[in-house]
């Protein structure tokens, strides 16, 4: 039986769906692709693999998955129909066709995570599903030299969440910085936000969370710049245990290696 092969772009805000993998008695962004791709094709005669996984309440500016069926599609009329047919929170970005060689999470090339956060007043409820409010005083100065400590190639070990024996925690990160927040606004988000930018190849389970998480309880006071750097070296530091709140958390941009 021939195979077709489609890498699909996707957009969407996730604060109502517990992430993307299909798990039972929980709403997924694969269940919900799934569907309406049954829907417009009529019938189940197809499979997806995601770009790897997202969190619950984690949102995408672009998520990519790949799409398996047995019969060629017309990129254009599909395109329109599977938009049209996909719920409001969730909107298709492009579709190409790509050979069985790609492979959507091993051609993933570079990941761009956002993480919006306020701390100076409480935002209007509205603002919930892409901020995250921390209701203490931060030193954003000491945070912005926390994040600067991330790139390059380092030992992440302290930043994910229960690695396994074979994880590989040796990553290497491009860009990291904190900046005002200036690429989404609206008429209900606080005077000011900031926002945790951060490249990379590959990031292993709540390892931006927990980046996010160091950078706080520094901006706080609870540990220090020798900390964070120590931490980098894969030596356990119990301390750094906190998992930023995922609604925060976005990503932004996804390249592939074609």
């Amino acid at each position: 039986m021939d195979k077709f092969y489609y890498l699909i772009k996707i957009q969407f805000l996730g604060f109502r769906f517990s992430g993307w993998q299909k798990q039972k008695n929980a709403k997924t962004l694969q269940h919900m692709v799934d569907r309406t791709i049954s829907y417009v094709l009529g019938h189940d005669n197809h499979k997806t693999l995601g770009a790897g996984r997202t969190d619950s309440k984690v949102s995408a500016n672009e998520f990519a998955f790949e799409l398996f069926v047995s019969e060629p599609l017309d990129t254009i009329d599909f395109s329109k129909k599977f938009n049209d047919n996909l719920p409001p929170d969730l909107s298709v970005l492009e579709i190409q066709e790509v050979n069985e060689a790609f492979n959507v999470l091993k051609n993933a090339k570079t990941k761009e995570y956002l993480y919006i956060f306020t701390h100076e007043e409480k935002p209007h409820p509205f603002a919930a599903p892409l901020m995250v409010y921390f209701p203490y005083d931060l030193d954003i100065d000491l945070m912005k030299k926390g994040a600067a400590l991330f790139v390059g190639t380092h030992n992440f070990y302290n930043f994910c969440y229960r690695p396994g024996a074979l994880t590989q925690t040796v990553r290497k990160i491009d860009h990291c910085e904190i900046e005002e927040n200036t690429i989404y606004t609206a008429n209900f988000f606080p005077k000011r936000s900031w926002v945790f930018h951060v490249h990379g190849g590959g990031f292993m389970r709540h390892q931006v969370r927990l980046m996010m998480g160091a950078l706080v309880k520094l901006g706080r006071g609870e540990v220090t710049l020798d900390d964070l750097s120590a931490s980098l070296s894969g030596k356990d530091i119990k301390k750094l245990d906190y998992i930023a709140p995922s609604s925060g958390l976005m990503l932004n941009r996804i390249e592939f290696s074609l």
